[in-house]
């Protein structure tokens, strides 16, 4: 089965690790392309590449300011994204709920152990 381009659609687009590194940079600020170079320690045509393919898919958007060109993400189109992972909210609520309720568990027992220890 053929792979679909990276360029059809956000889930394609953030398949790539690179990219969703650049998206949750860009989520904090406005970034250019050397700043994103620095942070990422990549050349500057692999963070190029990356920013040409979302922003095909709409998932950056790009600010001339001077010869600088400024990155920001555009949230609009995550939309899709965050929808398909909030099917699996219940699921992490759930595993969340599990793993708090045996540390409690596990802290009380090591409480009441401490306590016997200390009534010797």
């Amino acid at each position: 089965m053929a792979r679909s381009p990276t360029t059809t659609d956000a889930f394609n687009a953030i398949a790539e690790v690179r990219r969703r590194e650049i998206l949750g940079l860009l989520a904090k600020r406005e970034l250019s392309v050397g700043d994103l170079v620095d942070s990422m320690d990549v050349s500057q045509p692999v963070v190029s590449k990356h920013l040409r393919v979302l922003r095909e898919v709409g998932l950056v958007e790009v600010r001339e300011e001077g010869r600088l060109r400024w990155y920001r993400v555009n949230a609009k189109q995550l939309k899709p994204v965050y929808d398909w992972v909030r099917t699996f909210e219940r699921f992490w609520d759930h595993q969340l709920a599990g793993i708090k309720a045996s540390a409690e568990a596990k802290a009380k027992a090591a409480k009441k152990r401490n306590s016997k220890k200390t009534k010797k």
